[in-house]
């Protein structure tokens, strides 16, 4: 009986160490995830072109915002639930948008997980910030920044810390450089993160 046993158990190792070693599958990269600016822009050219073209914004603003939002990842949800690549807010930029174009509600988090429609609809949501809050601002490159700070942290609060009439915040705005402007938002700002939102949007800009 033991001999018997001892050949069933030999024969069991041996059938074991015929089989291949099972691989534990690997985790599912998160596509892009803190991408420098350069491959996020190359990633989703396709969507930031035609949406650029479509609203007359800036290509190169579009992918330094999606290079810091999100780092190129579109399946991004913040613990404030801003989605996908441009970040955008269902309830506030999403409906802003959704209005805008005569639609509706707000987008579906399935909508603005879609690289396609998230650009499209952040894309949208800049040209009404600077076609209609930030209207009346001169140079591009102050336009650019004021643009930034808006995105991220909405044209009110910015124009606020100039004056609480907005005409004559903008007059305010057009009376300085763009270097005058930006150290304005760094020392005036008064969201902490705005200043250093600011700052990371405009160097991802400088590299692409």
């Amino acid at each position: 009986m033991k001999i018997r046993s001892l050949i069933l158990s030999a024969l069991l190792l041996a059938g074991c160490a015929s089989e291949p070693p099972r691989q534990t599958p690997p985790e599912p990269q998160t596509p892009l995830t803190k991408a420098p600016p350069q491959k996020v822009s190359q990633a989703w050219s396709l969507f930031t072109e035609n949406a650029a073209s479509h609203y007359g914004v800036d290509e190169r603003l579009i992918n330094a915002i999606i290079s810091v939002e999100s780092g190129g990842n579109p399946t991004v949800v913040s613990r404030s639930n801003a989605v996908g690549l441009m970040q955008i807010k269902a309830s506030t930029a999403g409906r802003e948008v959704y209005r805008a174009q005569g639609l509706r509600g707000q987008p579906s988090s399935a909508e603005l997980r879609d690289p396609a429609r998230n650009i499209d609809i952040g894309t949208a949501y800049i040209r009404l910030l600077q076609q209609q809050a930030l209207a009346g601002i001169h140079n591009p490159e102050t336009m650019r920044y004021a643009t930034i700070v808006s995105y991220a942290n909405g044209a009110g609060a910015l124009l606020r810390t100039f004056s609480s009439n907005r005409d004559r915040a903008i007059a305010m705005i057009n009376a300085m450089s763009p270097d005058e402007f930006y150290h304005h938002v760094q020392e005036k700002h008064p969201a902490a993160q705005a200043p250093r939102y600011l700052w990371k949007v405009t160097t991802a800009y400088r590299t692409i």
